[in-house]
């Protein structure tokens, strides 16, 4: 409520109010302050990234992702199209290669209980290793269970992932995209003797040239020029805001050789503060004891006007500039009576000349 009334969002209207940006990102940040309260505490840690609002930096790193979103998007787009072209190809050509090592939760039921009372015969017979008094078997050839089990677990942990077109997608998508070398970083290595390993070797270095090298850095690239751009800006603009009388808008170089200094303008000439606090005086005083500025400048502000403004012009320069003008005049006032003597002299000469003719 501070904030809507600081900010004079209820003088806008309803309207204005609900489309303001940072009317909505305060309601927003209240929204989930009360479900952290309410629902979870996971909700607070929601709040960390008021940083990235409060930080222009930050900010920045956010905008280079989205000022470029369409071509980010298209170029996502592109990667996609390739990827689904690559899992067709791996489908009907490469599909036993998409054998992959799974990591399959533990199942209890595959096993018995060895705790029970009725599982316990049962368990010693098929998993037990020690060799059994009166059996004709030889117990040098029996495999040790635990050998049996892990042999089994290692078959079964691994899946073909290209059973169907949209296994093959995901397959693709997921781990070709996240290995360095693509897609062939995590299929099966082919043996050299097998018909097929010259079009497996195209297949690999095909994905890896055109998808993770092109496509990929084609969207690292967008960013990372959005980003430079951005900072660029952001060094303009405070570049402007050193260089440049934030009132008028006149240049430092124009203050070269001046009376006045370019720091003394700013400070005293064109104190930006000083303007601030005539615009506030004029809204809380009295319209009826206005002075005639006062007058002036209070319709321009009720206009939205910036006329009153002194834009590329400043009291300094103009007396400067009048006093050069004022010394040119001097100068070229001596000159003419310098002349006028010398003209006058020559006028005598001569009418002493026609006279001795």
């Amino acid at each position: 409520m501070s904030f809507v009334g600081n900010c004079g969002t209820f003088t806008r209207g309803y309207k204005a109010m609900i489309m303001d940006v940072e009317f909505l990102y305060h309601l927003l940040y209240l929204l989930i302050c009360a479900l952290g309260l309410f629902v979870h505490e996971f909700f607070y840690s929601l709040l960390l990234f008021d940083l990235v609002y409060r930080e222009e930096t930050l900010l920045n790193v956010i905008k280079s992702v989205t000022r470029n979103g369409r071509s980010i998007i298209l170029t996502a787009v592109l990667a996609l199209i390739l990827v689904y072209l690559f899992s067709i190809v791996g489908y009907l050509f490469f599909k036993d290669d998409f054998i992959l090592e799974v990591d399959k939760l533990p199942n209890e039921t595959l096993l018995p209980d060895r705790t029970e009372p009725g599982e316990t015969m049962t368990g010693e017979f098929l998993y037990s290793d020690v060799c059994k008094a009166g059996s004709s078997e030889n117990c040098s050839s029996i495999i040790p269970s635990d050998q049996l089990i892990t042999e089994e677990m290692e078959e079964e942990n691994k899946e073909h992932t290209c059973e169907t077109l949209l296994m093959c997608i995901v397959t693709v998508l997921s781990h070709g995209l996240r290995s360095g070398g693509g897609v062939g970083d995590v299929l099966r290595k082919p043996s050299k003797e097998e018909p097929l390993f010259a079009a497996r070797v195209i297949y690999d270095l095909l994905f890896f040239f055109m998808v993770i090298i092109i496509v990929l850095n084609l969207i690292f690239g967008v960013i990372i020029d959005t980003f430079a751009d951005l900072r660029s800006e952001k060094q303009k603009k405070e570049e402007i805001l050193k260089t440049t009388c934030f009132i008028c808008g006149l240049e430092r170089d124009k203050f070269d050789n001046k009376t006045v200094t370019f720091e003394e303008h700013i400070k005293e000439e064109h104190n930006m503060w000083h303007y601030l606090c005539f615009i506030v005086l004029v809204k809380v005083k009295d319209s009826t004891e206005y002075t005639g500025p006062e007058s002036y400048v209070a319709e321009m502000i009720k206009e939205r006007n910036l006329d009153w403004f002194p834009r590329m012009r400043a009291m300094s320069l103009v007396s400067s500039d009048s006093e050069g003008e004022q010394n040119e005049l001097r100068n070229l006032q001596e000159k003419l009576e310098s002349t006028m003597k010398l003209v006058t002299n020559l006028s005598g000469q001569l009418s002493e000349l026609k006279d001795q003719v």
